[in-house]
């Protein structure tokens, strides 16, 4: 009976109306159309928050899935974490292939996603009624830095990538080829050159906290310079790549103090939701529950699918500074964990320590026997009544994508392979060793034993933050490190890891995406 009336109250309405030709000129009002959108400063800001919110698609850092923490698992490519999730596990076996699913398709695809709405909101920005000069300037530098992160995904894992400028157009870019990589890195310099010139230091507004400033925009400069200057793509070792390198990581120091930025004096608290956008962070993803909330505590308690290796905990030296394999480390195979690295205790869980209010014996993180803290609220202490116990979707930890202490590393690293280990290179390592008590840097040290030491800090310093996988690889020592038995906290077997060279450096292109679009090369050997 329902349908009935709905269907003849349907007729009467357009008999009723049949007469009366500007009633058929109406603008919807459950959707937004393109040639009504843009007509508000409020609008243009929507769009805007729209290019950021795709830094947490799964493809990306992850957060929008019931359970998904899609950047703490990045690392489980490599020596540092054990696990499988959306086949990362699969590329750190060197089982994957162009029809893997996961996060091959989702980062290529999502990239692309973000770069539509970046391409958009510049083309139509300017004809905003409404919108200052300021604001406009500003839109435009945060979306020019979103749009060179979001390439420099593509150029980073996948190489060549088809390079867009305008907006959507699918007659027009379904079948464009895949765009040399060096193109499109040259694409990414210049916007964030462009990002650079029109951002700020800082903002003073709260709300305004987690959008891109100037500083963000020349330390992602400097990531993507460090990259390019690498043996994978600087295959004759031209000095000046690594010098326009380091003095892209020189441009964020020489501006810190302007910036606001100094490193943070406790660096498990650095992590914490308490203390989010403090002056070490740079540029970090913002999550906040209920609204847009992720899944790192309950990765990091319960489902332990980020779990640390042996090779990981065996990478931090001993308190005085010494390897646990150099002579008279004092380092006790009957107490593994005693008087290490404090970052160790900072950044993972092992069996004997205090985790959550309790001891915890090999079998509460039973993957490997150790477990992340990293971006998680939980340690030591027993948690509150209210977050004992948070589940997918309601963590409130920011994820840190750029921080001061890695732009002093990347200044060090590309220093000492431009010039050698001078003053500058031991200032920036002592500096970030000072924080947590160590030691510092034994003087005196060549070029070749120093790239050793900062390829170690690195590692022991941003364990668990999503660039050791694209390190190793741009190091090209992948090759080795991965051709390696993933072993638990008391040495037993876990995994077989393999890496061929001849590939695996780069991802392959998606079956899917070439099906929609022949025209995209493969990669070799996929």
């Amino acid at each position: 009976m329902q349908k009935i009336w709905t269907i003849a109250g349907g007729m009467l309405l357009m008999i009723s109306t049949s007469c009366n030709k500007d009633l058929l000129n109406t603008t919807p009002n459950d959707r937004y159309e393109e040639a009504t959108y843009w007509q508000t400063p409020e609008a243009a800001s929507a769009w805007l928050n729209s290019c950021y919110s795709v830094l947490r698609n799964d493809g990306v850092y992850g957060g929008k899935g019931s359970n998904n923490a899609t950047v703490l698992w990045e690392e489980c490519m490599t020596p540092n974490q054990y696990g499988n999730t959306i086949n990362f596990g699969t590329i750190a076996r060197g089982d994957h292939g162009a029809s893997t699913s996961g996060i091959i398709v989702s980062r290529w695809s999502d990239a692309y996603g973000g770069i539509g709405r970046c391409n958009t909101l510049l083309a139509k920005v300017d004809g905003v009624p409404g919108m200052t000069e300021a604001g406009i300037k500003r839109m435009k530098g945060e979306t020019y830095f979103l749009r060179a992160l979001y390439y420099n995904l593509l150029t980073t894992y996948y190489g060549d990538a088809p390079l867009i400028l305008d907006p959507p157009n699918e007659d027009a870019q379904e079948k464009l080829p895949r765009t040399p990589r060096a193109q499109v890195v040259a694409q990414i310099l210049k916007d964030l050159d462009s990002a650079a010139a029109k951002l700020p230091n800082g903002y003073a507004i709260i709300t305004d906290k987690g959008r891109v400033t100037k500083g963000a925009a020349l330390a992602l400069k400097a990531r993507v310079l460090l990259f390019e200057a690498s043996p994978l793509i600087n295959k004759t070792n031209d000095i000046q790549k690594w010098k326009d390198a380091e003095l892209a990581a020189k441009a964020v120091l020489d501006q810190a103090a302007a910036a606001g930025y100094k490193l943070y004096p406790d660096y498990r608290s650095l992590f914490l939701p308490e203390n989010e956008n403090n002056s070490e962070v740079i540029f970090d993803v913002q999550y906040m529950f209920p609204n847009q909330g992720s899944s790192f505590d309950l990765i990091c308690r319960q489902y332990n699918t980020n779990a640390p290796t042996l090779d990981l905990v065996n990478a931090y030296p001993m308190r005085n500074g010494l390897q646990i394999t150099d002579a008279g480390s004092g380092f006790d195979p009957a107490k593994p964990y005693l008087n290490r690295d404090p970052r160790l205790y900072a950044t993972l869980t092992f069996p004997g320590d205090t985790y959550m209010g309790a001891v915890i014996d090999e079998k509460r993180f039973a993957i490997t026997g150790f477990g992340m803290k990293k971006f998680s609220i939980y340690d030591r202490e027993t948690p509150p009544t209210d977050k004992a116990s948070l589940v997918g979707g309601q963590s409130f930890t920011n994820f840190i994508v750029l921080r001061l202490a890695d732009v002093m590393l990347m200044y060090a690293e590309a220093r000492n392979e431009s010039t050698g280990a001078d003053n500058t290179v031991y200032a920036a390592l002592d500096s970030i060793r000072k924080r947590v008590n160590m030691p510092f840097i034994t003087p005196g040290l060549g070029q070749a034993a120093m790239r050793e030491v900062i390829r170690r800090e690195r590692r022991i310093e941003l364990a668990g933050e999503a660039t050791y996988y694209n390190d190793i690889r741009r190091w090209m020592t992948a090759e080795t490190v991965l051709n390696a038995d993933v072993k638990t906290h008391n040495g037993s077997f876990k995994e077989k890891r393999k890496f061929d060279k001849t590939r695996d450096y780069w991802w392959p292109i998606p079956t899917g995406e070439r099906e929609l679009n022949p025209n995209l090369e493969q990669n070799p050997f996929y």
